[in-house]
Order: structure tokens, then C-alpha cells, then sequence
């Protein structure tokens, strides 16, 4: 393996490990602001007036209060899909790009989301609470996973995470073992 290819190997699991160091807090610190405020003017379209209590993250809006936890934010998911893309190979400019819009997809769709929902929950949808834990479950993973395989699509990705890696590390092995 070249010396530049070691150092990006290396670099990538590396910035990993660090990001989840403080579990995930620099994306929530991230996430929690960048989702709050057009969450929060979407509402105030719809409504007219919405406040927020910022210390307690929660929005107030048609009679109701809506508080946006870490699981609003999905940190967690944005961790994944970084997971994803720094576990596979590929050149740094297509990596950003990448990143900007799995990151992007990400957010556009689970501001949405959260909207949606706030919307349910002040309007008493009778079934509010078996959907929010539906989607929460299962379809924030589905969301995940569909985000993933449109960006390999839209990239054109032939690698897989972690996969690839190691088989070019084995590869090189076998290599230099068999000129020796």
C-alpha cells in the first residue's frame, strides 16, 4: 500500500473514533441549532406565532409545546452516515461531496419530518404516538439506508464501507509476501 493511502486509511477511522469520542456531542451542538430554527420558521409560516424556549429547545406553537430531544435531532444518523462514507474508499473531492449531500438529504428530509409531526401533535391526530414511535424505529434506519444507496447511485460508488478497506490491506499483504 503507498504511504498516501495508509495515511487516508488511518486518517478516516481515526476522525471516526474521535467524532463519537463525547458521545456524538459535536453533532448534536451542530444539529440541534442548524434543525431548531427552520423548524421553527416553517411553524411560524403555518401558524403566525410561534416562540421558542431555548433552553429547553422546545417550540410553542397553536396551543401546544413541542420539545426537539436528541432523538428529534438525530445525531446519530448523521454519525451513520459519516460511518459510511469515511469507511469507504474514495478521493477526497468526492468524498465532500459525499458528505454534503448524504449530510443535506439528511437534514432537508428530517426537518420535514419533525414538522410533519409537530403539526400531528397539535392537531390531536388520534394515532400520533404509534407513528412517531414507528418512524422513529424503524423508519429513521429505513431513511438511513435509503439515503446511503442514492448516494451510491448518484456518485456512482463501485467500493464498500469497511469491506473494501480490508481487502485492500489484504491484498497489499499477499502482494509484498509473495515478492519476498
Amino acid at each position: 500500500m503507498k504511504q498516501k493511502e495508509i495515511f487516508s486509511l488511518l486518517a478516516r477511522y481515526l476522525i471516526l473514533i474521535i467524532l463519537a469520542i463525547g458521545n456524538l456531542s459535536l453533532f448534536y451542538l451542530i444539529f440541534t441549532l442548524l434543525t431548531i430554527y427552520p423548524v421553527l420558521e416553517i411553524l411560524r409560516l403555518i401558524y403566525g406565532d410561534v416562540s421558542l424556549i431555548f433552553a429547553t429547545d422546545t417550540i410553542y406553537f397553536n396551543g401546544v409545546f413541542a420539545q426537539l430531544i436528541p432523538a428529534c435531532i438525530a445525531g446519530s444518523a448523521y454519525y451513520l452516515l459519516l460511518i459510511l462514507n469515511l469507511t469507504t474508499p474514495m478521493k477526497l473531492g468526492k468524498r465532500l461531496k459525499n458528505i454534503l449531500f448524504l449530510f443535506g438529504s439528511f437534514f432537508v428530509i428530517n426537518i420535514f419530518r419533525i414538522v410533519i409531526f409537530a403539526i400531528l401533535f397539535s392537531e390531536g391526530f388520534r394515532y400520533f404516538d404509534l407513528t412517531h414511535r414507528a418512524i422513529w424505529y424503524f423508519g429513521s434506519t429505513i431513511l438511513v439506508v435509503l439515503i446511503w444507496f442514492g448516494n451510491v447511485w448518484l456518485f456512482n460508488i463501485k467500493e464498500m464501507p469497511v469491506y473494501s478497506d480490508i481487502r485492500g490491506i489484504l491484498n497489499k499483504a499477499g502482494e509484498s509476501e509473495r515478492r519476498s
